[in-house]
């Protein structure tokens, strides 16, 4: 991609700063001057008005008091907080554990008619089995040193899983090949994995797209990202999901998605590559 996966979120924090900028220009403060009203130093005014701090919820109250916008505080804040969610570091999301996590994006999915997802390295948590999303959480704890309820976290996976089974939904899915080779918990774990990728593959709601590994490619392989309608990009890197809802950004996904999908083979195409990564289990 040839912009940063957290420019969306960047560009929110930076909407947010030039509005604060905008009001202590429209109250004819300088930077010291208002600094001085708030009760901090100037630095931390330009830090703000830079978009390199974000300011908390006491300092847009006092930024707009000093500037006689008292009434725009509140819809700054609820500004701010949306800017602040587009980028979430993990650590944060799952102080509270992994069970919490799962169960955080139900109102989101369930509200959504097509999704399209791209995984690069991991079997699509709405195509998992429990043992497999066993191991990939189990692995998520351990990196991220937070207390290990995979168990719980998993069986909350599945259920949400069954979605795919409901009507209303649609299901646009590509992988990579190498992702049916990464052995995420034991040998009996992943091959029941890939058994259920032979049928879950074959669900009325389901579109699986395997890319080769021998393809021609046309377009790298990118970060994990999932396109829910055509409104929203959640993007998963290591440190941290990205929300994208910037209409030209979310587009670039979009056709990054339609060029991955090109490349893939589906039906009894894929289905080989599947049985293939499972003989080589043995």
């Amino acid at each position: 991609m040839p912009n940063s996966p957290s420019s969306s979120a960047q560009a929110a924090r930076e909407r947010v700063a030039r509005r604060l900028r905008d009001l202590r220009a429209d109250a004819g403060l300088t930077g010291t001057e208002l600094a001085v009203r708030c009760g901090w130093t100037h630095p931390k005014t330009s830090r703000i008005e830079n978009a390199r701090t974000p300011p908390t919820p006491d300092d847009i109250r006092r930024w707009s008091r000093a500037c006689g916008a008292e009434d725009q505080a509140e819809d700054i804040i609820a500004q701010s907080r949306d800017a602040e969610s587009a980028y979430m570091e993990w650590r944060r999301t799952v102080r509270a554990g992994l069970k919490r996590l799962q169960n955080s994006y139900l109102d989101l999915y369930r509200s959504t008619e097509l999704f399209r997802i791209y995984s690069p390295t991991l079997v699509p948590g709405l195509l998992q089995t429990e043992g497999y999303a066993r191991g990939v959480l189990s692995g998520v704890a351990e990196l991220m040193d937070i207390p290990n309820d995979a168990d719980q976290a998993a069986a909350a996976r599945i259920e949400r899983s069954k979605m795919v089974h409901e009507l209303g939904h649609r299901f646009v899915m590509v992988i990579e090949e190498s992702v049916l080779h990464y052995q995420l918990g034991d040998a009996d774990a992943m091959a029941a994995q890939l058994g259920y990728l032979l049928t879950a593959g074959a669900l009325p709601s389901v579109s699986l797209g395997i890319i080769p590994n021998s393809v021609q490619r046309g377009l790298w392989p990118q970060e994990l990202f999932h396109v829910y309608d055509d409104q929203l990009v959640s993007v998963e890197l290591m440190s941290a999901r990205v929300r994208v809802t910037q209409p030209s950004e979310v587009a670039l996904y979009l056709k990054a998605f339609e060029q991955l999908r090109g490349m893939a083979v589906y039906g009894a195409e894929a289905r080989a590559l599947i049985l293939k990564a499972i003989e080589a289990l043995h």
